[in-house]
């Protein structure tokens, strides 16, 4: 393990660099003014540049290319916090490394000295390996904010074999999260069985789910296993579960809290072992009050819920997905988007998300001849509209709100413009920005 001269290099010190160079996670030593002290030889095959050493520089600069902390970037900084509480911060971090950028997991634990103050720090990093910070074939793609919220929840309930309900609008990848979330876990290795709760019925959804025995009901010609059995060992994905009926959520709770169940037309009784992942966009609670869901029900697969968050919410992200998505449409052969047309595809609201997304570009790329997708290859709906006009119809919805605030957000121009964008007065448009409230509001109305 590398290691240079400084203040930690005492006895102790020199034990704990010796330890952690065995160590098979890229680890590195910091002192309490960000300089990398030492670099195991993990963190040097994983993030290391040949001909540029790390040891004696900012840890900001190597892994974020910044010229300040990341507190002073915008970004939350662990070292600071783990000074003030004397505890092991976790954070989600974009690192450049080698391969680009990466989602990675960072976890640093202060190091005290007999008087118990901080002496120094030991990083441990891990690069995320179920979401990518670049454009990607396949998997879960994102920077933003909004996205990388998520996956700091998702990283969280991986490991661990805690129920996880995911909770999003249609369109917004609950598949994939529930993907990257059997991936992430020690089920990796076990299978990952998606059932489809729409539009099931009781007895459609019991059969497919428990399955059923020969001559158990007309048509049943021969024994069938069951999606639950055959999840045995892996994780059970159970997509729009505020679809299931309500005589059949008995049953689903027997199942989950006790992994047992008999297939229809039989009289034994089955075991699976599985990790269960539920995935819905109906407001559970709600239904709850209403009797629709059972609430013993809600509370079990409930435990860890994780808010994946709308298209508009991560409007960052839009020029990252859109190559991801055009890679994985027209791989080999990939076009691109004139600045129109980004423009245009950057202030719509995209009311059905990465779905609608995908098939606007699907779309578009059979109308381009020369591989450039133009405005004019585009819906009529985002060509022919004032760019932020699929918020002007409608304004009294809280999703309409949501809307214009993602309007708000990308719109450059003054008040006045957005109202003339918009079709409305600029007294009308305040009124609905008064109706939004808090930071959106006030940005607005400086204009």
């Amino acid at each position: 393990m590398n290691l240079i001269a400084t203040d930690l290099s005492q006895p102790d010190m020199q034990a704990l660099v010796s330890y952690l160079e065995h160590d098979v996670q890229p680890t590195i030593v910091l002192d309490t003014d960000y300089n990398i002290v030492a670099a195991n030889t993990a963190y040097q095959r994983q993030f290391g540049v040949e001909d540029r050493p790390h040891v004696g520089a900012k840890c900001y600069r190597v892994s974020h290319q910044f010229a300040v902390p990341c507190d002073q970037a915008g970004e939350h900084c662990p070292m600071r916090k783990a000074h003030e509480t004397r505890l092991p911060e976790r954070v989600l971090h974009i690192h450049h490394t080698p391969r680009g950028p990466e989602h990675v997991d960072v976890e640093l634990r202060p190091l005290l000295g007999r008087q118990g103050e901080v002496v120094g720090y030991v990083e441990r990093l891990n690069s995320v390996a179920v979401a990518a910070a670049q454009p990607q074939h396949q998997g879960l793609v994102g920077r933003s904010v909004a996205f990388k919220d998520a996956l700091t929840a998702l990283q969280r309930a991986a490991p661990s074999p805690i129920p996880v309900l995911l909770q999003g609008e249609s369109g917004t990848g609950k598949e994939l999260f529930a993907r990257a979330l059997h991936e992430g876990s020690p089920r990796a290795g076990g299978p990952l069985v998606v059932v489809d709760c729409t539009g099931l019925t009781e007895n459609l959804l019991e059969s497919e789910l428990f399955g059923y025995e020969k001559g158990a009901f007309t048509g049943a010609l021969q024994r069938k296993i069951g999606l639950a059995e055959a999840a045995h060992g892996g994780t059970l994905f159970l997509d729009e579960i505020g679809e299931v009926p309500l005589a059949m959520q008995v049953k689903l709770l027997r199942l989950i809290e006790s992994g047992s169940f008999r297939p229809v037309g039989s009289l034994r009784t089955v075991h699976s072992d599985f990790r269960l992942v539920c995935a819905t966009h109906k407001p559970l609670k709600d239904m709850v009050g209403a009797g629709s869901f059972r609430q013993d029900l809600f509370y079990r697969i409930s435990a860890f819920p994780i808010r994946l968050p709308a298209l508009r919410e991560r409007s960052d992200d839009l020029p990252l997905l859109i190559d991801s998505l055009l890679q994985r449409l027209a791989p080999g052969a990939v076009p691109r988007i004139d600045p129109q047309a980004l423009r245009a595809l950057t202030l719509y609201a995209w009311p059905g998300n990465i779905r609608e997304l995908r098939n606007v570009l699907e779309r578009a790329r059979l109308f381009t001849d020369d591989g450039v997708i133009r405005i004019q290859d585009l819906p009529a709906e985002l060509r022919n509209e004032a760019p932020v006009a699929a918020v002007s119809a409608r304004l009294r919805g809280r999703k309409d709100l949501e809307q214009l605030a993602h309007a708000l957000e990308v719109f450059e121009g003054s008040r006045s413009e957005l109202a003339k964008e918009l079709g409305m007065s600029e007294r009308t448009l305040y009124r609905r920005l008064q109706a939004l409230g808090g930071e959106g509001f006030s940005a607005m109305v400086d204009k």
